[in-house]
């Protein structure tokens, strides 16, 4: 059986060559491993606490009832590491700021590779730009056991211009990241159990492409190791025989390498706040009809001041003309035809000259009209 199996991987290895070559059918597919991660091989979210230095004064400001105190303690406690005894209260520093550093450290990340780590300000300086991360011991919460441990330049992506008075900036200057910048020292390495089934974990749930990953497996290796237990998980059988550490790998190298076709759910995702409407060509609409005009309003206060002839003993009367003016633009009207897809509706009306408002008002009354068939999410 084992033997079966693996001239199985190497032909599906080699197929999976072939495949790389035919550009039509790769487009289409998409791999296993795109889609699952394996049971129990979690990543880890680390977090600590450091200082950014080599600031051009934007750093945290060390002096006034704004200061950022522990930025001042901070310095302190790291100089008198160094032998250094330093008053915190004499320290007049702006190149110095304090700031909270974050990484991911993956299952498979060995002692002695590297991460990359994301740097945030975490008092009130006013730029990280040109600073440099000192070492910074990343730890995970839950245990506070330390797996990386970051240093290095940082990479904002910002830039900002300051004078006593005036600042101006662009893009994102108190947060940045540096790449490959934090060195493993420990991790929890994953290693797959063949006294338990490998299970894998659909990172989003969906019962057509769990089933479709399971039906690729069995008919590839020609046997039902793999049944799905609900849309989220699918469980794989080892084969008779694999029991080594370096064959369960291999075989689970050779399952995310399957390729299947995806079933993609019909979203339109509309952000209001920006006016941003995305959605997939592949949604469609019933037949409808649309109608969409404005309605204009317009108030106006007119101020009048009425001056008594010259010598004479009226009064000055000072008054207010209000005006209210109504227009109406000629609605447009589309008749949508049974299966019209999202694709088709959005050109329609971009030929219209609908703004971005429009669409989303019109998305908005074809969803509550039952006419679209698929989830529409507000943001």
């Amino acid at each position: 059986m084992k033997r079966l199996i693996l001239i199985a991987c190497l032909t599906l290895l080699f197929s999976g060559i072939l495949l790389s070559i035919s550009p039509d059918r790769s487009e289409a597919q998409t791999r296993v491993g795109d889609l699952v991660r394996v049971e129990n091989a979690n990543d880890i979210e680390l977090i600590g606490y450091g200082l950014v230095t080599g600031l051009d004064r934007t750093g945290d400001r060390t002096v006034s009832r704004r200061g950022s105190a522990f930025t001042v303690q901070s310095i302190a406690n790291m100089l008198t590491n160094f032998g250094i005894d330093v008053d915190p209260d004499h320290m007049r520093t702006r190149n110095v700021a304090a700031v909270m550093v974050t990484a991911t450290l993956s299952p498979y990340n060995a002692p002695g590779s590297n991460v990359d780590v994301t740097v945030s300000s975490l008092g009130d300086a006013s730029s990280l730009t040109g600073g440099v991360l000192l070492q910074t011991p990343l730890m995970d919460p839950d245990n506070q056991e330390v797996y990386v441990k970051a240093q290095g330049s940082l990479v904002t992506g910002g830039v900002t211009a300051e004078v006593p008075g005036a600042r101006v900036g662009r893009g994102q200057s108190l947060a940045g990241t540096i790449p490959g910048g934090g060195n493993v020292i420990d991790n929890e390495i994953f290693e797959p159990d063949g006294n338990q089934p490998a299970r894998l974990i659909m990172k989003k749930p969906n019962y057509q492409n769990s089933q479709r990953i399971a039906d690729e497996i069995n008919e590839t290796f020609e046997t039902d190791l793999a049944r799905v237990i609900n849309a989220g998980m699918v469980e794989i059988q080892w084969p008779d025989g694999f029991t080594d550490i370096g064959d369960l790998n291999f075989f689970i190298s050779e399952i995310l390498e399957l390729e299947i076709s995806v079933d993609t759910p019909a979203r339109v995702v509309i952000n209001e706040r920006t006016g941003t409407v995305v959605a997939g060509g592949n949604t469609l609409i019933n037949e409808v009809l649309v109608a969409h005009g404005a309605v204009q309003i317009q108030t106006q206060v007119t101020p009048f001041v009425s001056q008594p002839p010259p010598m004479t003993e009226g009064e000055t009367i000072v008054g207010e003309i209000p005006e209210v003016a109504l227009g109406e633009q000629r609605a447009q009207t589309m008749h949508l035809e049974t299966e019209t897809t999202v694709a088709d509706l959005a050109g329609t009306l971009n030929t219209l000259g609908f703004t971005s408002r429009d669409i989303i008002s019109i998305f908005q009354a074809i969803d509550r009209a039952g006419a679209l068939k698929g989830e529409l999410i507000i943001m």
